[in-house]
């Protein structure tokens, strides 16, 4: 892999390390204003990873979700910046559950271009650099046991989707009727763009509110792998939105990810935005 891919995977351990061994011990949680839930391992992962990165890459910004909660929100009008969210899947994180993700992304022009989804608890990653997608299983300590190019799957006659667990929602329940879609799974954080990724399912549907830190990392992860990520009227989801009319910085529209992108899938995607009613909050 890169020297980029190279430097996330560390950084990602590093973070990954401190973060189970708060879930060993059992979290504290607080709540944001918005009621979100946060514990003391979403910030030290992201004083790890904010100054890693700082380290490395000085004159690059990095839009962190615990640091722009706190009202630090970088300048990023030169067009090139990190994403990070610490610890992706915190109810899962909180209800010990497994499947929580540490997430970097590199933005380039508005696209995720590089980025990793770590989940430490699972002892695997998927990394992503230069069109070029891997899956990590890790063995012992920080060691790498296995490496393994992915790729997302062709579009077969039946489509299987991944659907959040936390977050499910009547709208992703009508697009899956729509589409005929009966045979599906539900895990946590960026991991349903990852399963896109290495040809487990064909789409992910997301009618409720996620932030570009949410998921910029599994986006690079699914573009690399040959799928896309769109809005409801086609177009590609892009980064780095601010001085939005209908919605807070960095806030992401309703979205499907694709493993597929067929223009018969983005037609659907136009498509069911017709019958799916906006339910974002506003700002």
């Amino acid at each position: 892999m890169t020297p980029l891919c190279e430097l996330f995977e560390r950084i990602a351990l590093e973070a990954g390390a401190s973060i189970l061994a708060v879930y060993d011990a059992g979290p504290t949680v607080c709540y944001k204003e918005d009621r979100s839930p946060v514990t003391e391992a979403d910030e030290r992962a992201e004083a790890i990873i904010l100054g890693r990165l700082a380290a490395a890459f000085p004159h690059i910004p990095v839009v962190a979700e615990e640091a722009v909660a706190s009202g630090c929100v970088p300048d990023i009008s030169c067009g090139t910046f990190f994403l990070v969210d610490p610890l992706d899947g915190t109810k899962e994180f909180i209800n010990r559950r497994d499947d929580f993700t540490v997430n970097i992304a590199l933005i380039e022009g508005n696209v995720p271009v590089a980025g990793i989804v770590y989940a430490p608890a699972l002892r695997c990653a998927y990394v992503a650099d230069k069109g070029r997608a891997e899956k990590l299983a890790f063995g012992s300590g920080a060691h790498v046991g296995h490496r393994q190019a992915i790729r997302a799957r062709a579009r077969g006659p039946a489509l299987t989707a991944v659907a959040s667990r936390s977050h499910n929602s009547s709208e992703t329940e009508a697009f899956l009727a729509v589409h005929g879609v009966t045979d599906y799974t539900s895990v946590g954080s960026s991991l349903k763009f990852c399963l896109l990724a290495e040809g487990r399912a064909d789409v992910y549907p997301r009618f409720g509110r996620t932030m570009e830190w949410d998921t910029a990392a599994g986006n690079a992860v699914l573009n690399a792998a040959g799928g896309s990520v769109v809005r409801l009227d086609g177009s590609r989801l892009l980064y780095g939105k601010m001085r939005q009319a209908d919605d807070s910085d960095f806030a992401n529209p309703h979205f499907v990810a694709w493993a597929d992108m067929s223009s018969e899938s983005a037609l659907s995607s136009s498509l069911v935005a017709e019958s799916v009613p906006d339910i974002r909050p506003k700002a």
